[in-house]
């Protein structure tokens, strides 16, 4: 059995192995189960890649020893960055491993087109096509991440990019690349090829530059898969099965993510992915909603003494505080006093699709108490308190009340018809989507200031 029978054999056994990682991916109590999957697929492709590499007549022993002290390279900046990176942190690092697949289907393409392929006739102007498809894929995939990671990481600001014309602007560069691959296919060229990675860059920045913050969950969904397709690009050019296959599968399952998401947020999916289109920026809400009510933490305690029903709707807050162990132990506390406590989970809740769950499962806070937002909603009407702890965009009631609200139509947790609700907030300010909360100055509604770690462990010793 030749080498190449064996990648391909290899490659066809780590694909199967990714599909059953989604696969388990898609439960919580199957996610490890999945990871794993997916850490011994990728080795076996990894395996399989370094047996074609060394057995191809090309390959010295440079070649050999290059190809492992890049894998060397990227083992350890991948440990290193997996053990230092807080769950808050996870978003934007996500997103800048995204600007990685980028770059590399870029490279790959121009590599593509500067080696002599010995290619004539149809199947040139195939390879032609795929450079240039590849080359304009991961270039907008590269800077789209890159920007994702600024705002994530709050280095610029999160309000949409609203330059004059900003849709025409996108529809021009689309219409730009279509004429340049006719070109280039008819008559290939290093200079059109340049031209191409050009408009790209410029398409990927100005796309997720122009979506506001209040949107991007869906963002680094779509980047995800769009460095799906980069990958698959990618595949295609140097004849890789495992690439191709792993690419779809990332592409495919990122835009069907996205568009959940964006049912999830009322949005358009098509407005989403198109950089905004059709999308205002928000203005500023100078509305006088009245005052605001504080509370403490003893009187918090005391509200969830007398209870017999708790909801804790968590949001960012509560991950950067890392308010989630003793947000679990607050949990154990009143579950051992006989008052019912559960979690309503907004699906876009934090930075990342899950980005709560991961949370409450590191804190061993139990499955089946973590409901979604459409099992729970129902069940606030008769609560006795909800803790919304870092939450903010998700639980405004200006989505289902104001029309003229940039989250108009957003599904939102009705934490507002609940008996109490106390709000674990540092300050009054708006949240990631700019937007001011009316739920702050209801009746019901009592403000807690202050770190949420800090204030849940004051409710802990009040307890």
């Amino acid at each position: 059995m030749t080498s190449q029978s064996v990648a391909t054999a290899a490659y066809l056994v780590a694909a199967l192995l990714f599909i059953l990682s989604l696969a388990g991916l898609s439960k919580h109590e199957s996610s490890r189960q999945g990871v794993l999957y997916g850490i011994v697929g990728m080795a076996i492709a990894l395996v399989a890649t370094f047996i074609v590499v060394a057995d191809a007549e090309s390959t010295g022993a440079a070649g050999i020893i290059l190809l492992l002290i890049a894998v060397a390279i990227g083992a350890a900046i991948g440990l290193w960055r997996a053990r230092v990176v807080e769950m808050t942190g996870m978003p934007e690092l996500i997103a800048l491993l995204h600007s990685f697949v980028g770059l590399a289907a870029v490279l790959v393409g121009w590599n593509g087109h500067l080696e002599d392929n010995f290619l004539t006739g149809s199947l040139e102007d195939i390879h032609n096509a795929e450079v240039f498809v590849g080359v304009f894929i991961g270039a907008v995939t590269f800077t789209g991440s890159i920007v994702a990671f600024l705002k994530l990481s709050a280095r610029i600001k999160s309000a949409p990019l609203m330059l004059p014309g900003k849709n025409y602007i996108n529809l021009g560069a689309l219409a730009a690349f279509a004429g340049l691959t006719i070109w280039f296919v008819a008559s290939p060229n290093i200079g059109l090829l340049i031209a191409v990675t050009i408009v790209a860059l410029a398409l990927g920045w100005h796309l997720v530059a122009s979506i506001g913050g209040g949107d991007m969950p869906v963002v680094v969904s779509m980047l995800n898969s769009y460095s799906g397709w980069a990958a698959a690009a990618s595949g295609f050019l140097l004849d890789n099965n495992a690439l191709i296959v792993t690419g779809a599968l990332v592409g495919s399952s990122g835009a069907y993510l996205s568009y959940i998401m964006c049912q999830a947020m009322n949005r358009s999916f098509i407005s989403v992915i198109a950089g905004g289109f059709g999308m205002e920026a928000a203005t500023a809400d100078d509305t006088d909603y009245g005052d605001y009510r504080e509370i403490n933490a003893a009187d918090t305690a005391e509200l969830l003494k007398n209870a017999s029903s708790v909801i804790i709707t968590p949001g960012y807050g509560m991950a950067v505080a890392q308010a989630q162990y003793p947000v679990a132990d607050l949990v154990k506390k009143l579950r051992e006093r006989d008052i019912e406590v559960r979690f309503g989970i907004h699906p876009v809740a934090g930075r990342l699709p899950g980005h709560m769950n991961v949370l409450l499962a590191e804190a061993k806070v139990p499955y089946d108490i973590a409901l979604e937002m459409d099992e729970i909603n129902d069940d606030f009407d008769g609560t006795s308190v909800v803790l919304v702890i870092g939450a903010n965009d998700t639980v405004n009631p200006a989505a289902t009340e104001d029309p003229s609200s940039p989250i108009a139509g957003m599904p939102v947790l009705r934490v507002w018809e609940a008996d109490n609700v106390v709000v674990f907030k540092r300050s009054m300010a708006a949240g990631y989507a700019g937007v001011q909360n009316p739920l702050f100055f209801r009746d019901n509604a009592q403000m807690l200031f202050g770190d949420a770690k800090e204030r849940v462990e004051d409710i802990l010793r009040e307890l």
